[in-house]
């Protein structure tokens, strides 16, 4: 279909210089990022390099703005011992799940802090900025101005007391915080004031007749999601946008009168794609602006759709105004993918995350990027589920792919003791099978160039489908005994369709791939060698079968679904409305009240009773028996020895004919466990709470 011209076309190298998007270093990672970020530039990346190209793939932790900040309050300590804790499980979980960096920095680096600060000193002196003063709210407790996500407020849209800054996360407006009704600082909860403070800004109105040409007019090509929005972005008109902010953590504005300012993340983060590609060059003994100036590099953003903005417009505003950077070939952002059909959320834990499912699924790494590229969100929001995962592995991994290969390795080694038979006479299935194989590669690379890489991914298990399907037609092993010839040419092709697919499939299964290799005992091939006939000559040694796949049982995957329903449960609890007050009551009433601390000396449950123990509690005066309704809360064990709160003075009250002398008090959270109300520190049998 593609033919020679498209094997030629392949043959000359280019420079690429591919990023993906930094992720913030105040969580791990999680599929959602990887469907719409890492797992397609990781695709893409591995087609580029077994194509000969020259590439630097470059990533990093994002470390500054205010996410770090609001983490490290939440947990309570600093944001640099955030940003370390969350750089090394993200950079772990995307080495061991296969994504082939060439360097995973950090914008915490002294290259980072260099690079971005002379960014900003060399526009700023060449006067590309525009100096305004504002008024933001301040917090005059905490002597700070609040950034955007620290001010809360009643959202002017649906009324949500509780909507931030920048964003109301219930109705999803994107908001300023001076729309906000009743706005409290997040910090102190105190009502904020305004306050003028001096800020440098980028004049993206200045850019927008060259973003139009660029984008609207030479960039039509562009993914229709990341066409659209920026065209939505252009003709609403651009306005200047502050490059610096009042905070005290990031890199800090190298200008004089700006102490206390660091430059904005969004202005930040962008560079640090330049500072990585500088510290792997010095790594390598490369020159890094090869890759950012030369004329013959091509520089792709790999991102998500909430990333579209400062990719297509802002950080090419930023590269035009140097006027020594390339631009962007092309932003192939994803959009949004979903979990269980509800939006993925770090702030409700409703997320599969990277490191767990490693640790969860071991070994698994092909599989999950096998379901998140056959379900990646290319122009429209997708979802994840984990019976569709089962499904993907079990039913097109095991059944069609994994199945294809251990049956031509199985029989290899069973008929020939691993050698490669020779191929004889071609029948007319034979000839229709080699010109489809032949054909796939070049199918697969045509949709990889054109990011299309659910299509690609398609192409790829047509090659495993057409050998699966040519075993099944043929099926060798009712032939071997009347006709050994004939099957010597069937197991030739079929295991030359093994090694097209050790190249085509790797891509996308890195770790299946790798393992086809060693079975094939062959080195790892390159793309132009894709669609050969004679990779495995005749007499080849191959080893034995490994177990590319393995089915995944109802429970494995059970597990997972119940693992998020204990999420939700929680979720639920944790916005669980607090019981009401109940009428009021007279100090006089109170003091009726003659509460001690008790001390449980014995424990049993109640043979007729599900919800009763049996307590013998020691309150100082007496020992008493009581029954608390805790039964399916604590074993009788748990409970012996405990320092308990215990109303003394309740009238006595018969229950399953045993009469009950006082009353445990009990806490109940939102998620309808019960917890004790027991003493700080030590205390008495018989002392008095009041």
């Amino acid at each position: 279909m593609f033919g020679a011209n498209f094997k030629y076309a392949m043959t000359k190298q280019s420079k690429y210089t591919i990023t993906a998007a930094l992720p913030y270093a105040n969580g791990p990672v999680h599929i959602g990022h990887l469907a719409g970020v890492y797992v397609p530039a990781d695709i893409f990346v591995r087609y580029l390099r077994s194509k000969g190209d020259d590439v630097v793939f470059v990533c990093g932790s994002d470390e500054h703005g205010v996410p770090i900040t609001i983490r490290a309050k939440k947990e309570g300590v600093t944001p640099q011992q955030v940003v370390d804790k969350y750089h090394g499980i993200i950079k772990n979980a995307f080495k061991d799940f296969g994504i082939s960096f060439d360097i995973y920095s950090r914008t915490s680096s002294k290259t980072h802090s260099e690079t971005a600060s002379e960014f900003f000193k060399k526009m700023y002196e060449e006067g590309k900025f525009v100096e305004q003063t504002s008024e933001q709210y301040y917090d005059e407790k905490n002597n700070q101005f609040l950034a955007d996500r620290y001010i809360m407020g009643t959202c002017p849209n649906c009324g949500n007391p509780d909507a931030y800054g920048d964003q109301c996360e219930k109705c999803g407006s994107t908001l300023s915080p001076r729309e906000l009704g009743d706005p409290r600082s997040t910090i102190s909860g105190e009502k904020p004031v305004l306050k003028e403070t001096k800020h440098w800004y980028l004049p993206l109105d200045q850019y927008e007749p060259w973003l139009k040409e660029w984008i609207l007019e030479q960039n039509k090509d562009w993914k229709s999601n990341v066409y659209g929005q920026c065209k939505s972005w252009l003709d609403a008109g651009l306005m200047p946008r502050a490059v610096t902010r009042d905070l005290d953590w990031g890199v800090p504005v190298p200008v004089e009168g700006a102490e206390g300012k660091v430059l904005y993340v969004w202005f930040d983060a962008p560079i640090g794609y330049i500072s990585a590609t500088k510290d792997w060059a010095t790594e390598n003994n490369q020159n890094w602006e090869e890759y950012w100036k030369g004329d013959n590099s091509k520089l792709v953003h790999f991102i998500g759709k909430d990333n579209i903005v400062f990719h297509c417009i802002i950080f090419p505003s930023m590269l035009k105004a140097d006027g020594t950077y390339n631009i962007p070939e092309n932003v192939p952002a994803n959009e949004f993918l979903n979990l269980e059909g509800d939006k993925i959320s770090t702030s409700r834990n409703w997320a599969v995350w990277l490191h767990e499912y490693l640790q969860d699924l071991p070994n698994k790494q092909d599989v999950l990027r096998y379901t998140l590229c056959a379900n990646m969100p290319e122009t429209k929001d997708n979802d994840f589920t984990w019976k569709d995962f089962q499904t993907r592995n079990n039913s097109e991994l095991v059944a069609i792919l994994g199945n294809f290969v251990n049956r031509a390795v199985v029989l290899t080694n069973k008929y020939y003791e691993g050698k490669i038979p020779a191929r004889g006479t071609l029948e007319a299935i034979d000839k229709e099978t080699i010109a489809t194989m032949e054909a796939i590669p070049g199918r697969v690379g045509a949709s990889l160039e054109k990011y299309k890489f659910r299509e690609a991914l398609q192409a790829m298990m047509e090659l495993a489908r057409l050998g699966n399907k040519y075993l099944a037609d043929t099926e060798p092993w009712k032939l071997q005994k009347e006709n050994p010839a004939r099957v010597e040419t069937i197991m030739n092709i079929a295991l030359q369709i093994c090694a097209n697919l050790s190249i085509v499939a790797e891509p996308f299964l890195p770790f299946t791939a790798q393992k086809l290799v060693e079975m094939l005992n062959i080195d790892t091939l390159k793309w132009a060698d894709a669609g050969r006939l004679d990779i495995l000559a005749d007499g080849h040694q191959i080893n034995k079968q490994q177990l590319l796949f393995e089915k995944l049982e109802d429970q494995v995957i059970d597990a997972q679904v119940q693992k998020l329903e204990d999420t939700k449960k929680a979720n639920e609890a944790a916005n669980a409305p607090v019981e009401p007050s109940k009428d009021l009551c007279t100090f006089d009433d109170f003091m009726k009240m003659d509460i001690r601390v008790g001390h449980i000396l014995e424990a049993e449950k109640l043979k007729k009773s599900k919800k009763l123990l049996k307590l013998k509690v020691d309150v100082g005066f007496e020992e008493r028996t009581i029954l608390s309704g805790i039964a399916q809360h604590f074993t009788p064990e748990e409970v012996v020895g405990k320092k308990v709160a215990v109303l003394v003075n309740l009238a006595p009250r018969k229950m399953m004919g045993i009469e009950s002398e006082g009353m445990v008090l009990m806490a109940e959270t939102k998620d309808g466990s019960l917890r004790f109300m027991e003493p700080s520190e030590a205390a008495e049998a018989g002392n008095m709470i009041s």
